[in-house]
């Protein structure tokens, strides 16, 4: 009798040892797994970064601040439908303008791989790139639908991809918005003769228009106009749509707001993915990305259509004065454009043939444009 109940505590304080030692190795792989401090993913938390880590894991610099409304959140959007897409496998995070990469050099540090990819408007390559302004923006050019009937369908995006092929990358549409203002300005203009000798901010070959105008143009990202032109660096600038101009704080220094954006009848941002990042991809993570930049595109046209209305009808009670161009003024500056671009197409293979592609298609469009729509004042 008591070697059979010895036998049952030995085997009871066996059986019982067997479990701590199972309990305590499992709370150790769980704190492996999970370090203490951090919650347990929740339902939500696995829907959308997916049952396993990410594969891919990407830094993206933007040339815009996020919290920029339009510009700045369409990156976001974009990173965002990818992670869920992907249910979790590429995780993108976005990094603000100058926190790894300067607002104007994106292309670069994708091109030397110092970063996989970069969300920009491509006209900051100007100088290294001449062509590049025709993919951002083209004074009295292409307007947004326009352009992406001419990038999706009239041979745009491969003479686009192919010109940035040479700088080793590899470059998708993923953001467009309507056209900008004409510029933010202390007094009124009136002629041409009223922007001769000021200090302008001013980007791409609208820059070159305007400085060719009489105007001293200067370029700035969108993060330092404002101190810029509150302490006189600058007379007058131009940026963006009027809601972002607005939440920048131009109008607390400059009431006189001009249109139409006659230098960016339509302005166009692009994902820069490093070439040889870009070709180990598989077909599907490609499909992927191309997918959501066409995506972040159209929303990102709605958007931008959608909130300007309401801050022109508010520009009174914030003392802003919405003013149109004379009709002089703007012939003059369409003169001296049609000047610039045969200029530069005639300084730059690249930029000529693009140049040439979009005339064509335009001539073509015109046929359909001229008739198929009501005009604008209807």
């Amino acid at each position: 009798m008591n070697t059979t109940n010895n036998r049952a505590g030995t085997g009871g304080r066996a059986f019982l040892a067997g479990l701590i030692v199972a309990f305590v190795t499992g709370v150790l792989i769980s704190l492996a797994i999970r370090p203490p401090g951090s919650a347990a993913p929740s339902m939500a938390d696995r829907s959308v970064e997916g049952p396993n880590p990410a594969r891919i894991r990407w830094r993206m610099p933007v040339s815009f601040q996020s919290t920029m409304p339009v510009l700045g959140d369409n990156p976001i959007y974009v990173a965002d439908q990818i992670r869920k897409s992907s249910n979790g496998e590429i995780d993108i995070t976005i990094y603000e303008p100058g926190e790894i990469v300067p607002a104007f050099s994106i292309t670069d540090a994708v091109r030397d791989r110092k970063v996989p990819l970069g969300y920009t408007w491509l006209g900051y390559d100007q100088g290294k790139v001449p062509a590049s302004p025709l993919l951002g923006a083209v004074p009295f050019g292409m307007e947004p639908w326009e352009f992406a009937a001419w990038w999706y369908e009239g041979g745009g995006r491969e003479l686009g991809q192919s010109l940035y092929h040479k700088q080793d990358a590899h470059i998708l549409l993923c953001g467009m918005t309507g056209p900008e203002t004409a510029g933010w300005f202390r007094e009124p203009v009136n002629s041409l003769a009223d922007v001769e000798g000021l200090k302008i901010r001013f980007a791409g070959i609208g820059g070159k228009v305007i400085e060719r105008a009489g105007a001293s143009v200067t370029m700035l990202p969108g993060g330092e106009i404002f101190q810029a032109l509150e302490k006189g660096a600058i007379d007058a600038t131009e940026f963006a749509l009027p809601i972002v101009d607005q939440a920048l704080g131009f109008n607390r220094i400059a009431s006189y707001n001009y249109y139409p954006g006659w230098h960016q009848p339509g302005t166009f941002s692009h994902l820069a993915v490093n070439l040889d990042v870009w070709q180990d991809l598989s077909e599907a993570d490609q499909a992927l990305l191309e997918t959501a930049c066409t995506a972040g595109a159209m929303r990102n046209l709605a958007k931008s259509e959608a909130t300007q209305g309401a801050i022109i009808a508010g520009f009174p009670e914030v003392g802003v004065s919405a003013e149109t161009l004379p009709m002089e003024v703007l012939r003059e500056l369409e003169r001296i454009t049609e000047s610039v671009m045969e200029e530069e197409a005639a300084k730059d293979q690249d930029f000529a043939a693009i140049y040439a592609s979009q005339k064509a298609f335009r001539d073509d469009y015109q046929h359909w444009k001229s008739r198929a729509y009501l005009p604008r004042d209807f």
